[in-house]
């Protein structure tokens, strides 16, 4: 589990973390909660998301619970690092639909001092590395892999299995689009596709 109190917090650097798993894991719930915890803290705060993903609200990053917080929808990641100059924490939602420019934004806002927690799926639907996440993932400090509960066995559930036709790799949905499952349920389910 992730350390509330890292050792190099009395270094001049910052760091990375990295919140990662199936849709429906619990993400974007992780990374308002660590947020709001730094918010309480007096720390100045940004949080930014695609402008892609309007799920639920052109501004505000908003969690499948509803739980939001304020945020900056941006065009690309080049976006953040003006936005986020001098901030304490950068928080970025769903880093996987940022250009490959976001891994070294987020490395440059840490070696310029700042707590950078990024939140993305670290898989596509057909169960291959997304985006720039196998990259954040590897420069982080820190990793967590959340989990969903899969809706077939029961079982732990990293997978974001797609329920409707298409290989385009993003359609932005929700419950009626996707369904976390396990890596026993995706294959068999990938099996009889």
């Amino acid at each position: 589990m992730f350390l509330e109190n890292p050792v190099n917090q009395h270094s001049p650097c910052g760091w990375i973390e990295v919140i990662c798993g199936s849709m429906f894991s619990g993400k974007t719930e992780e990374l308002i909660r660590r947020i709001k915890r730094a918010q309480f803290a007096t720390q100045s705060v940004e949080i930014f998301k695609p402008l892609v993903d309007n799920r639920y609200d052109e501004d505000d990053v908003v969690s499948h619970d509803q739980n939001s917080i304020r945020s900056t929808s941006v065009e690309s990641s080049s976006n953040i690092l003006i936005l986020a100059d001098g901030v304490d924490v950068v928080g970025v939602d769903e880093a996987q639909f940022f250009d490959d420019g976001i891994v070294e934004v987020c490395n440059e806002l840490a070696n310029r001092g700042s707590r950078v927690i990024v939140a993305g799926l670290d898989m596509d639907f057909k169960g291959r590395p997304f985006g720039p996440m196998p990259h954040l993932m590897a420069t982080a400090e820190y990793v967590t892999k959340v989990h969903a509960i899969c809706v077939q066995t029961g079982g732990l559930a990293n997978y974001s299995h797609r329920k409707v036709p298409g290989e385009k790799q993003v359609l932005l949905g929700e419950k009626q689009e996707y369904e976390p499952l396990s890596r026993a349920a995706f294959y068999r389910t990938m099996k009889k596709s």
